[in-house]
């Protein structure tokens, strides 16, 4: 997932703000007792995604794929004060480790956790956002921009992760599989919307950087 050299990531991250003890210590549990914790965002990502936060000062945050709800954590260090964050996932059985974690942090008041199908919870939402962050199942990326982005206020961001894919995505077409495309696909749409200004950052797996005009 890591696309640059191994010793050029512990360098960056050397030379990062360091995780809290508490992230930390979910990084250390999530590695040590939840299947494909390569999915967890991770020191570097999460301050990437703090600092962002931070300079957004977002009142509303809708995040698609809580995980164990390390990036949820780090997304709520920037919230305007009486900011909420919306956090939806699929997987009940990460439900209790995230909402544990979620206490300790002493953002959980501000944080709303959604265990269902995103497709059906994000249709109901009333809510508008400043800040969006889509890290779920990959061959829906083009349906949640589609569902999110009038709820998205003007000047407002999306963030999408995994929009290198390991960098499958430089493999021929016919080579690639369903996700790849799905993801490429995601890719091209966020290019040629003329509505959006976007840069894709060349960090761990890729991460799309979206403004609403």
């Amino acid at each position: 997932m890591n696309l640059i050299d191994e010793k050029l990531l512990y360098y960056s991250e050397s030379f990062t703000t360091g995780e809290t003890v508490l992230l930390a210590d979910l990084n250390r549990e999530t590695n040590a007792n939840v299947l494909y914790p390569r999915m967890l965002s991770g020191h570097l990502q999460g301050r990437i995604l703090a600092m962002i936060s931070h300079m957004i000062k977002p009142q509303y945050i809708l995040e698609i794929g809580t995980y164990t709800g390390y990036s949820a954590i780090c997304l709520c260090e920037g919230l305007a004060p009486h900011g909420k964050l919306i956090t939806i996932d699929v997987n009940e059985e990460l439900e209790d480790m995230a909402k544990t974690y979620f206490d300790k942090s002493g953002f959980s008041s501000r944080i709303q956790q959604i265990t269902g199908d995103a497709v059906d919870v994000i249709t109901d939402l009333t809510t508008n956002f400043d800040l969006i962050f889509i890290d779920a199942d990959k061959l829906n990326y083009s349906l949640y921009y589609d569902l999110v982005f009038p709820k998205l206020n003007h000047g407002g961001y999306i963030l999408a992760d995994n929009v290198l894919w390991s960098g499958n995505i430089l493999k021929p077409s016919h080579e690639q599989d369903d996700e790849t495309k799905a993801i490429h696909a995601f890719n091209e749409k966020v290019k040629n919307d003329a509505r959006v200004e976007n840069v894709l950052l060349p960090v761990r797996d890729g991460i799309m950087l979206i403004r609403k005009k």
